[in-house]
C-alpha cells in the first residue's frame, strides 16, 4: 500500500483562470440559479394553492420541482463561491455533504420520474380504476419509497468512500464526486465497485427499465384508439418522456466524463459536461410542465396577470 496522505481538504481542479470574465460568468450563474429557485418555487406554490391541482400527476411535479430546488442548492451557493476565488479547496466534510446531497438529488430525480411514469401508465391503461389505484395513500407511499431508498443506499455508499485511505487530493472536477475520490484510494477497492455495481442496478437500471415499460404499454394501448384519444394522452405524457430523456441524456454525460481522461478533452466542454447534470433538468422541468401542460400554463398567465396589475 502506497503512503495515505489523509488531507483535510481536497483540491477541485477543473475551474480554469478566466481572469476578469469570471465576474461575468458568475453574474450568469447567479441569473440560472436564481430562474431555478423561482421558477421551481412558482410551479410548488401553484400547485399547492389551486385545489384543482390536487392530483397526483401535480403532486408528483411539485415533488420534481422541490428536487431540483433540493440538488441546485447543494451544488450552486458552492458553485459561485468559486468562481470569485482563487483558490478551490473544499473540507473533506464538506465535499462528503455535497456529494451526498447531489447523488441523493440524481436518484431521486430518477424514482420520481419512475412513479409519473407509473401514475401515467395507470391513467391511460387502467382508467376505471385510477382513482381507487391512485388514490393519496398510495401517492405517498410511493413518494416516501421513491425519497428512502435512495438515501439509505447512499448513506452507506458514501460511508464506504469516506474511510478509504487516499494517496491523494485532487478531484477533476467542478464539485464533489465519489468515482474521482475513490481512483484516489491507495487500496483496492472491490468492495465500493461491487457496493457500486448493485446500486447501478437497483437505483437507475430497474427504474429505467421500468419506465420503458409502462410507455410500451401505454403506447400498445393507444394503438388502436381514436386520433382525439391519442392527442390527450400525448399531451399528458409528453412532458415526463421529455423530462426523462433530458435526465437520461445528462446523466449519461456525467457518467462517461467521469471515466474519460479529462487531460485529451477541450476543458471548456470538459466543464459543461461536467455542469449539464445539475443545471439543465432543474432549469428545463418547470419550461417543460409549465409550457406544455395547460392547466399550470393557464395559472401561471393568470398570476402573471395579477402580478401586472399591482405593480
Amino acid at each position: 500500500m502506497e503512503n495515505s496522505t489523509q488531507s483535510f481538504y481536497f483540491n477541485l481542479t477543473m475551474f480554469m483562470n478566466i481572469g476578469h470574465y469570471r465576474y461575468l460568468v458568475f453574474v450568469f450563474c447567479l441569473l440560472i440559479y436564481s430562474f431555478i429557485v423561482s421558477s421551481n418555487f412558482a410551479m410548488i406554490l401553484i400547485i399547492i394553492r389551486e385545489k384543482t391541482l390536487h392530483e397526483p400527476m401535480y403532486i408528483f411535479i411539485a415533488f420534481l420541482s422541490f428536487n431540483s430546488l433540493y440538488g441546485s442548492a447543494g451544488f450552486f451557493p458552492r458553485f459561485l463561491m468559486d468562481l470569485l476565488s482563487d483558490t478551490h479547496l473544499i473540507s473533506r466534510p464538506a465535499c462528503f455533504t455535497q456529494i451526498y446531497i447531489i447523488y441523493t438529488y440524481a436518484s431521486y430525480e430518477l424514482t420520481i420520474l419512475s412513479i409519473m411514469a407509473y401514475d401515467r401508465y395507470v391513467a391511460v391503461c387502467h382508467p376505471l380504476h385510477y382513482h381507487r389505484k391512485m388514490n393519496f395513500k398510495t401517492v405517498y407511499t410511493l413518494a416516501f419509497f421513491a425519497w428512502f431508498c435512495p438515501a439509505c443506499y447512499l448513506v452507506v455508499s458514501i460511508d464506504l468512500v469516506v474511510k478509504l485511505p487516499l494517496c491523494g487530493n485532487t478531484i477533476q472536477k467542478v464539485y464533489c464526486a465519489t468515482w474521482n475520490i475513490v481512483i484516489l484510494s491507495c487500496v483496492t477497492t472491490a468492495v465500493n465497485s461491487v457496493v457500486a455495481m448493485l446500486g447501478a442496478v437497483v437505483i437507475a437500471f430497474l427504474p429505467f427499465s421500468f419506465i420503458f415499460y409502462t410507455y410500451l404499454r401505454i403506447v400498445v394501448a393507444c394503438w388502436k384508439k381514436s386520433s382525439e384519444v391519442r392527442g390527450k394522452v400525448l399531451q399528458s405524457c409528453l412532458p415526463h418522456v421529455i423530462s426523462f430523456l433530458i435526465y437520461s441524456v445528462t446523466s449519461f454525460s456525467d457518467t462517461v466524463l467521469s471515466r474519460l481522461n479529462l487531460e485529451e478533452i477541450n476543458p471548456f466542454l470538459a466543464v459543461f459536461l461536467s455542469l449539464e447534470f445539475v443545471v439543465i433538468p432543474p432549469v428545463l422541468n418547470p419550461l417543460v410542465y409549465g409550457l406544455k401542460l395547460p392547466e399550470i400554463r393557464k395559472h401561471i398567465v393568470r398570476m402573471l396577470s395579477w402580478y401586472k396589475i399591482i405593480t
